[in-house]
């Protein structure tokens, strides 16, 4: 009986691992595995796509941006620039200086800066000074298609609005340095005389030794490697990259401790005490079309290298004067050097023991302009 009932078992086991597959429905389980997979990767897609795009921006002046509370002229392509003015009244001033900050600061800053400029030497050298909010800053329009360039052609249209005259003198700091070697290139016919303090450096300039630059690259920070790579070669992914959580993004947004030399911490103090106000104010339109966007530029491909400039003072008195700290952990001083060294026509003027943060220091604005004006 057992065994009977085991061959019938096993006869009815063996029909069926002989029985053929039904394609029907082989057809329809691959048809659904097939379906799943499409709204996955779309889905995916979808949310990738998300992560990637910057939100827009919160515009100064517009419905839920950011009042405007600054004074503001506007440009012929229809955006604002805001700007501050100090120093003797424009109509009355020999020497009229258009100043332009840097990384994650904006207008106020450069007051704070210049806040150490001697009243004597103001108004006896009737100097006048225009500091302004860089597009994306503050309470100056974004601009999606900014450039190299196109900074430069935004800044001889503000002296022009502002009646400076046919040349005035420009002084850039770290970011707002970049922006005076564009000047030099695309608007050297507008300037007086320029000063560029602890100008920031692309690493991809083809004008420095590649072993030179990647040893200067190779001194930074992992994470700081990794976002200038990133914002170089893939700046579409900038602001995902320094906004995910998964690896950390650019120090300098961050501000971490690591970035300050011991001269810069020696100083943090002073220059809290200054800026504390105006702390939220360089990223009150978002962060991607100020901070990101600046990364996306300041390290991407140009359209001339600053090391094939020529003089172009070189029929007049004018004058460019390069400033930079020893001891900065933000621009390598080494860099600094090589372009000192192609650009013999530079006055280079290295500080010992200083870093990134010098022109904040006593005394460092009044021999800044003064060597500017002569």
């Amino acid at each position: 009986m057992a065994v009977g009932v085991t061959r019938k078992i096993s006869a009815a086991s063996a029909r069926a691992h002989t029985r053929k597959p039904n394609p029907k429905a082989a057809s329809k389980i691959s048809g659904i595995l097939i379906k799943l997979l499409l709204v996955g990767l779309v889905g995916f897609l979808a949310w990738a796509y998300q992560a990637v795009r910057p939100p827009p921006p919160k515009t100064s002046g517009l419905k839920d941006g950011p009042p405007v509370t600054a004074s503001r002229i506007q440009l012929k392509d229809g955006k604002y620039l805001a700007y501050k003015e100090s120093g003797v009244p424009k109509d009355v001033a020999k020497h009229k200086i258009v100043f332009i900050h840097g990384f994650d600061n904006c207008r106020h800053h450069v007051s704070a800066m210049t806040a150490n400029l001697s009243p004597d030497i103001v108004e006896s050298r009737r100097i006048y000074i225009v500091s302004f909010d860089r597009p994306g800053y503050g309470e100056s329009s974004p601009h999606p298609t900014r450039t190299v360039k196109s900074l430069a052609f935004d800044i001889e249209e503000l002296a022009d609005q502002l009646g400076l005259g046919p040349k005035f003198y420009i002084i850039g700091f770290s970011m707002g340095g970049q922006v005076v070697w564009s000047c030099l290139k695309h608007i050297p016919h507008r300037l007086a005389g320029a000063a560029l303090l602890t100008p920031v450096v692309n690493y991809w300039w083809p004008g420095f030794p590649s072993n030179l630059s990647q040893t200067a690259y190779n001194m930074q920070l992992r994470q700081d490697q990794w976002a200038l790579r990133v914002a170089h070669y893939l700046p579409w992914l900038t602001y995902w990259w320094n906004t995910q959580k998964l690896f950390p993004g650019s120090s300098v947004i961050a501000i971490r401790p690591e970035i300050f030399s011991n001269p810069d911490t020696e100083l943090l103090p002073k220059i809290i005490s200054l800026t504390m106000e105006y702390q939220a104010t360089p990223r009150r339109q978002g962060e991607f079309e100020s901070l990101h966007r600046d990364l996306m530029i300041g390290f991407g491909s140009w359209d001339f290298d600053p090391m094939d400039l020529k003089n172009p003072f070189s029929q007049n008195g004018g004058s460019v004067h390069l400033w930079q700290g020893d001891d900065d952990n933000l621009v390598p001083v080494t860099l600094q050097r090589h372009i000192a060294s192609r650009l013999p026509w530079i006055q280079y003027h290295e500080l010992s023991g200083t870093g990134h943060m010098f022109p904040y220091a006593d005394g460092m604005a009044d021999t800044i302009v003064q060597g500017l004006i002569g």
